[in-house]
């Protein structure tokens, strides 16, 4: 496989990784982008553009330095931005009742809900007892509704569980009452524009040629001991469609088409934002420091809140361990990263990305081929482990 791009001296170990990835672990077409201190020491591409393509054969289309992917819940962590940002400026008060500032929200026994509580996925509402159809779901009056009016499932803030889908109507419709603009909107101008990083909620027509299309991959035989089962619990969550589990990834039923420009276009803050590897790296290297080239995001302070542990024990709806922060997974079994002190998100089956703030280290992997893993990649893990040992 031919890989393009540079490697900084010392980072040579990520470039190994991400060779072996497709060589050893059925890796279709990827990205990966790694920053530290502002400056960009990794950014390797190889692969198809197209999760469906082969490199070389007519008609395919190779992987290049531009090309973006739909990154899953990796989305998360730059709608999770958005809400701290307006914290950071004083519009937004994250110990408040969700209520002061969308009264539609009381109902059902949700009143006394903070908003702290939707960052760290302890609001109680990760299902909806009636999903959304993929056009329901993109219109954010009808998600707010549907969000608004859901008993909780847990009393808010006693406990947490992943918001899988409905994490989009709940961030995207508190930005959209403090802000009184639509969530992609102003991301796009106050963090993507100012940081320099290609990232979009909501794909504009103009940026389309860019996005290649995505899809499920298997593990090759030849990974061995790398392919490994769940535990039986999260099986059996998986497999019962009566279980949170299954009812969290469902609040969008059927499950949308990625690849469909109508889904790329739509505002869905959980799950469909685009990116390319840089874009996500850059974005996350401006919540920590200074960026070459684009603002910072974050003040120390921000930062601070972003990763301060909020979460932690046995995940309702993921049946594992997890961390939280603000808005950002932590550090932890289920989602390793490069080091106690790091805060990111996982996009599910593929994208990853995060920042480590003692390190001056951030980092963005992208890819079109999506495994059968939710919060922890062996790709994306390898690349991890490869960066831990060129900073050793």
């Amino acid at each position: 496989m031919e890989m393009n791009g540079t490697v900084a001296e010392g980072f040579e170990p990520v470039r190994e990784a991400f060779a072996a990835n497709f060589a050893l672990l059925g890796e279709r077409g990827a990205a990966v982008t790694v920053y530290r201190d502002g400056h960009k020491a990794v950014d390797l591409w190889a692969g198809a553009k197209n999760v469906d393509d082969t490199v070389g054969m007519a008609g395919s289309a190779p992987w290049e330095p531009g090309t973006a992917q739909i990154v899953r819940s990796a989305t998360k962590g730059v709608a999770a931005a958005a809400l701290l940002l307006l914290h950071q400026r004083g519009e937004l008060d994250l110990d408040a009742p969700v209520g002061t500032y969308w009264p539609e929200y009381k109902a059902a026994g949700k009143e006394h809900t903070l908003v702290r509580h939707l960052l760290a996925h302890r609001a109680g509402i990760p299902v909806l007892d009636r999903p959304l159809t993929p056009a329901e779901a993109a219109d954010p009056d009808l998600g707010a509704a549907a969000v608004a009016a859901q008993p909780p499932v847990w009393e808010p803030g006693t406990d947490h569980g992943y918001h899988a889908q409905t994490y989009s109507w709940l961030t995207g419709e508190l930005i959209r009452r403090i802000t009184g603009r639509p969530a992609g909107e102003w991301i796009a101008d106050e963090i993507a524009r100012p940081v320099g990083a290609d990232l979009w909620l909501g794909l504009p027509e103009s940026e389309h040629a860019r996005v290649g299309r995505v899809g499920p991959v298997e593990a090759p035989a030849a990974a061995g001991g790398l392919k490994t089962r769940p535990k039986r619990a999260v099986a059996e969550a998986y497999a019962d469609p009566d279980s949170l589990t299954r009812r969290a990834f469902a609040a969008i039923t059927p499950l949308p088409d990625e690849n469909d420009p109508a889904y790329r276009a739509a505002t869905l803050p959980a799950s469909n934002g685009i990116a390319t590897a840089d874009g996500l790296a850059r974005f996350y290297a401006s919540l920590i420091g200074e960026v070459d080239g684009g603002t910072r995001l974050f003040t120390p302070r921000t930062a601070e809140l972003a990763r301060a542990e909020q979460s932690a024990g046995p995940d309702r709806v993921l049946v594992v361990g997890t961390r939280f922060g603000r808005g950002y997974m932590l550090h932890g079994s289920a989602s390793p990263l490069l080091s106690p002190h790091s805060f990111g998100h996982p996009g599910r089956g593929g994208a990853l990305a995060f920042a480590d703030p003692e390190t001056g280290i951030s980092f963005g992997y992208v890819t079109n081929g999506f495994r059968k893993s939710v919060t922890a990649d062996p790709r994306a893990q390898a690349l991890v482990r490869a960066l831990r040992t060129a900073l050793a």
